[in-house]
């Protein structure tokens, strides 16, 4: 496959799901920068991308998706290589389950912890407050989709899914900071036993992901 352009700030998670996600699938692109600290996204240029100013967009032969989530179902069905979704119905409920939960709850509170230590200006300023409120919901987050996993080696399956491209770039992120321990002592995650108490191998794995 030819013709992929994305359009996305390295520092966004969700831009690096995508960008995973294109690694592991060995697929040639480009990225067009798109400066989420700089307000870029709300510039017309982009706003005629995305109509509510986000990042990533993604433009494959002429075909535009928005929203990670179908954009990386899309690139997994499309490109050769591993398939990212598992083949069980029940697996697959997994897998939309946890995406749906970082969509819906996980990445705000997730980023506020992150941003708290590493990019305090972008979410207003440093508040104990907000942070103690993010760090209480991401440990229920946290503690939902390790009751998700259960027993196997990863969120929906005993093989990689796009569940753990979601959560992984955003987990990274919190292991930079000093909360780290206090988050990944959820349930699930305590031990040698969950593949997210070691975030940091995501940046062995793709160096250029990890950049801020």
């Amino acid at each position: 496959m030819t013709g992929i352009v994305l359009y996305g700030f390295d520092g966004s998670t969700y831009v690096r799901t995508v960008r995973m996600l294109l690694a592991e699938k060995g697929a040639h692109y480009e990225q067009v920068p798109v400066n989420v600290l700089k307000g870029e996204p709300r510039q017309p240029e982009h706003v005629a991308r995305h109509p509510f100013g986000k990042v990533p967009v993604l433009d494959h032969d002429g075909f535009r998706i928005i929203e990670t989530g179908a954009i990386a179902s899309y690139l997994d069905e499309v490109l050769p290589g591993p398939s990212f979704t598992p083949e069980s119905p029940r697996d697959r409920a997994r897998m939309r389950m946890a995406m749906g939960i970082v969509d819906s709850y996980g990445y705000g509170a997730l980023i506020a912890v992150a941003g708290y230590h590493l990019f305090p200006d972008f979410i207003g300023g440093p508040d104990e407050e907000a942070r103690k409120h993010a760090i209480a919901g991401s440990r229920r987050v946290l503690q939902e989709l390790m009751k998700l996993r259960g027993g196997s080696a990863f969120i929906a399956g005993e093989r990689p899914s796009l569940s753990d491209f979601y959560l992984a770039p955003i987990c990274f992120l919190v292991s930079l900071t000093p909360d780290a321990n206090e988050l990944f002592a959820a349930d699930g995650f305590a031990g040698g036993g969950s593949r997210y108490r070691q975030c940091r191998a995501t940046r062995r794995r793709h160096p250029n992901l990890a950049e801020i």
